[in-house]
C-alpha cells in the first residue's frame, strides 16, 4: 500500500512533543482506504476548523465574565476600533460583521438595555440611527478586549514562539486572500 502524499512538517523546538491529534487519525484512515488522495487540504482546514471551533467557545467563556457574547463583543469592537465619537450605523455594523439587520438589530436591543451603546437618530438622515458606544460600553469592551487578547496570546505562546506565530500569521492571510 502506497503512504499518504501528506509530507512531515519537521518539528520545531516546542512542536517536537506534539503528539498526533485526531485529524491525524482522519487523514489515515483516508490513507488506508485511498491511497491515491493527498490529505493535506483536509489536515489544514480541519485544524482551522477544530481551533477555530476550541478557541470560539474559549472566548465565549471570556467574554461572558463580562456579561457579554462573542456577538455582542463583536458589536462593541466594531463601535471602539472606529475611532472617536464611536459611532456607525446599524446598516455600517451590519455591514462590517455580515449580519442581517435583523439579527443586528436583535444584538443592539440587548446592549442598549444593558447601558453599553445608545441609537439617536441620524442628524444627516431623518430616517437613519445612529450607533454611539456608551462610557459604560467603553470601559467594558476595553477590559473584555484586553482579557480576550490575554487569552489567545497564552494558547499561542503555549505551542509556537513568536516568529512561528508571525509565520502562520502570514500564512493564514495568504490562505485567507486566496478565498
Amino acid at each position: 500500500m502506497n503512504p499518504p502524499k501528506s509530507t512531515p512538517v519537521p518539528p520545531t523546538p516546542r512542536s517536537a512533543d506534539v503528539s498526533s491529534d485526531a485529524v491525524d487519525a482522519i487523514t489515515a484512515q483516508w490513507a488506508a482506504v485511498r491511497p491515491d488522495l493527498d490529505t493535506v487540504p483536509m489536515a489544514v482546514y480541519g485544524r482551522i476548523y477544530r481551533i477555530a471551533r476550541a478557541m470560539g467557545d474559549r472566548m465565549e467563556k471570556e467574554y461572558a465574565r463580562f456579561g457579554i457574547g462573542r456577538g455582542e463583543f463583536d458589536v462593541i469592537a466594531t463601535l471602539r476600533r472606529s475611532g472617536e465619537p464611536y459611532t456607525l450605523s446599524p446598516r455600517q455594523l451590519s455591514a462590517t460583521l455580515m449580519l442581517t439587520t435583523g439579527g443586528m438589530t436583535g444584538r443592539l436591543d440587548k446592549l442598549e438595555r444593558a447601558g453599553l451603546l445608545a441609537r439617536s437618530p441620524d442628524p444627516t438622515d431623518r430616517r437613519g440611527l445612529r450607533v454611539t458606544l456608551t462610557e459604560r460600553g467603553l470601559r467594558l469592551v476595553d477590559e473584555s478586549a484586553t482579557a480576550g487578547l490575554a487569552v489567545q496570546a497564552e494558547v499561542l505562546g503555549a505551542a509556537l514562539t513568536e516568529p512561528e506565530s508571525a509565520q502562520l500569521s502570514t500564512l493564514l492571510r495568504k490562505l485567507l486572500a486566496a478565498h
